[in-house]
């Protein structure tokens, strides 16, 4: 009882550390220089419709919240404790995207001053803002887990927790995804095809709320999706080691130590940030950034040595960590590879350009099916790496807590990896901000050349959050079955073989759901931007000023319709084939769902950003620039690749792991 009583105060004392630092950042960020008025407005109308998307997605989400805690509470043994956890998941995850909401929308104006000066020093702020959403993510989840736990003193019921984490990430993705993708293709198909007006034109009446919808997608969105994965992979692991009788020595120590890992993966996270040096210098930004991660990396590789030797002196769950935080960054390297603009993967794209939209989208589609290749080989290796240095088929459960403890490696640095990924959009709004206030070319190309390895970064961030998302997916299986006592699954069984058909056409039908939902929703848009060019005197000259008002309000209205019924399809067809055909094809649903939902994410994904990369390549001056013909093919590939990397792509991430979740929250109604 001691070890538990002193890790437990330990990870408490990291978790207000992480809190602490990003809030002293957060601090910093928000003294410096927003600029002048014209600037200062314009991050304000960004600031405020993000919040008001928030809070009307929220009230939407509350009232579905209060049905799943009833059902909780109602149809399931101990329902107070698992809807106390649920509720408090709920609001954690909301917190940690409110957090990153607010530092990115008052960080983008501020980086955009900095450029104005220096480019490092806009670099410094568009990263520590990062920093606050990813320390702020693991902060909060490692405190909740915990005290969870130490409340019930049983992990299985820590999964409530999880289940709020990944209710509240599946609408925060898929209304954030619909929301952003709508502006960005109705201000992109009128704006830049149909008014051949520069991307972030203030004439461009959809302009602010394709700002807007960065925020809420790739920032709350991305934050309350990685909130989640980080929370379930370290739960799982907890659980299967509770439930596992075949470990020698103290259970409680095998219990605790993912929660011990984390605490040093949040260590080691805070130490790589003084790793990330400001420079003037473009082509140094990403290498900058690439350093922190490593740092974290090393140091994390070294404290989870003596954390593991200590804790159960098994080595093999060490290299079982170290398998776990390289796997994340071969997927980060692959997704680099098959989306730069300075690899051949997308310079084929590039080519394609030349004759015309078609081959654009014919040559982005085979560019995303072939990057599915090496994560699955390398999540593959990862997975029956750490199940053999684990223990392997000689002690088949301590081979699977290795790939738990796998998972949690993966996710152990996500303090700074998060931090690179927000960086992001935070680049992105400033160089919008810096077009639009008119801020002149030179500080417009500083601003854009963060922006650029802002793409790149999150390119990577998305490719980790669907590895991760991979991985944690199979790890909720693998509970699963542990917690039914599923030792095989027979595939002669029907049951079975409809649970696998089911499961891999959830993916199908869940992306459809989300690609015709932002296809409504940017034709309303392109309708409106076309009204206001039409309408509004003197727009098109630069006379007036355009309603940006009345674009946020329509992405924000065709999300919060649009995200009801994919949100309610994720929670209820788990629960239906549990009761209709038993926990056994309830197993191969979780195995279709797996496999599909994660080829399908890293194509969908992998696509978008190479056909996005594409089309930035040509306008930084290539094959004619800007308003050439290969530029206007390349647009029509960004527009098809917009929902595919930001709206459906990342959503299947959730998807994935909130159906295992689910499985493992309602199992009592399966057995």
């Amino acid at each position: 009882m001691q070890i538990y009583s002193e890790i437990s105060h330990i990870v408490f004392v990291t978790c207000l550390m992480a809190l602490s630092f990003a809030g002293l950042l957060a601090r910093h960020v928000k003294k410096q220089d927003a600029g002048s008025k014209e600037m200062s407005d314009l991050s304000e109308i960004i600031h405020k419709g993000s919040l008001t998307f928030l809070r009307k997605e929220y009230k939407i989400m509350i009232l579905f919240a209060l049905v799943v805690g009833l059902i909780l509470l109602i149809f399931l043994p101990h329902g107070a404790q698992l809807a106390t956890a649920f509720f408090t998941g709920c609001l954690f995850s909301s917190l940690t995207s409110r957090i990153g909401m607010d530092i990115a929308t008052r960080a983008n104006v501020r980086t955009a001053r900095a450029c104005q000066f220096q480019l490092g020093k806009g670099l410094k702020i568009a990263f520590h803002s990062g920093v606050v959403v990813g320390l702020s993510v693991v902060g909060l989840a490692l405190m909740g887990i915990t005290a969870f736990y130490l409340w019930f003193d049983d992990p299985e019921l820590v999964f409530g927790f999880g289940f709020g984490a990944s209710y509240i990430a599946l609408f925060a993705r898929v209304g954030g995804g619909i929301f952003t993708k709508a502006a960005d293709v109705g201000a992109d198909l009128v704006g830049k095809v149909e008014k051949d007006i520069p991307e972030d034109d203030p004439r461009n009446p959809a302009v602010i709320a394709d700002n807007v919808g960065d925020n809420v997608g790739d920032v709350a969105g991305m934050s309350a999706d990685l909130f989640e994965s980080y929370v379930e992979s370290i739960v799982s692991a907890m659980v299967i080691a509770f439930i596992s009788p075949s470990f020698t020595g103290s259970i409680e120590n095998y219990v605790l130590l993912p929660l011990a890992l984390a605490a040093v993966g949040i260590i080691s996270s805070i130490l790589g940030v003084f790793f990330v040096r400001t420079t003037d210098k473009e082509e140094k930004i990403i290498t900058e950034l690439n350093l922190g991660i490593l740092a974290a990396s090393l140091i994390m590789t070294v404290g989870s040595f003596f954390v593991i030797r200590f804790m159960v002196g098994n080595i093999g769950f060490f290299w079982a960590t170290l398998i776990g935080l390289f796997t994340g960054i071969i997927l980060g390297l692959s997704t680099e590879y098959f989306t730069s603009p300075r690899r051949n993967p997308t310079r084929n794209i590039v080519e394609a350009t030349k004759t015309g939209a078609a081959t654009v989208v014919i040559q982005g589609l085979a560019v995303g099916m072939r990057s599915t290749t090496i994560p699955v080989i390398a999540v593959s290796a990862g997975i029956l790496g750490a199940f053999s240095l684990s223990g392997g088929m000689a002690d088949f459960n301590s081979g699977l807590y290795g790939i738990a403890i796998a998972s949690v490696g993966m996710l152990s640095t996500l303090g700074i990896t998060l931090a690179s990924d927000t960086y992001g959009p935070v680049a992105d709004n400033a160089a919008g901000i810096a077009e639009m206030a008119g801020l002149g070319e030179d500080i417009r190309q500083r601003a854009e050349a963060l922006d650029e390895v802002g793409n790149t970064t999150a390119a990577i961030g998305k490719g980790f959050a669907i590895g991760s998302a991979a991985l944690t997916s199979l790890v909720l299986f693998v509970t699963f079955a542990e917690v039914v006592g599923l030792h095989a699954i027979d595939v002669m069984n029907p049951k079975v073989v409809v649970g696998v058909f089911i499961g891999g056409l959830l993916p199908f039908v869940f992306v459809a759901l989300l690609f015709k939902a932002v296809g409504k929703a940017a034709i309303k848009m392109v309708h409106e931007v076309r009204r206001q060019f039409r309408e509004i005197s003197g727009l098109m000259e630069g006379q007036s000023r355009p309603d940006y008002e009345e674009c946020i309000e329509i992405s924000t209205y065709s999300a919060l319709k649009e995200m009801i019924l994919p949100g309610v399809l994720a929670i209820v067809t788990p629960i239906a084939i549990g009761v209709l055909l038993g926990a056994e094809a309830l197993g191969g649903l979780l195995v279709g769902k797996t496999v599909v939902g994660f080829l399908m994410a890293v194509f969908l994904a992998n696509a978008g950003g190479a056909w996005d990369n594409a089309k930035k390549y040509i306008e930084e001056g290539h094959l004619g620039g800007k308003g050439s013909d290969a530029h206007k093919a390349a647009i029509v590939g960004d527009t098809v690749g917009d929902p595919s990397k930001d709206t459906a792509g990342p959503a299947l991430n959730i998807l994935i792991k909130l159906m295992g979740i689910v499985a493992l929250v309602f199992v009592p109604l399966f057995i």
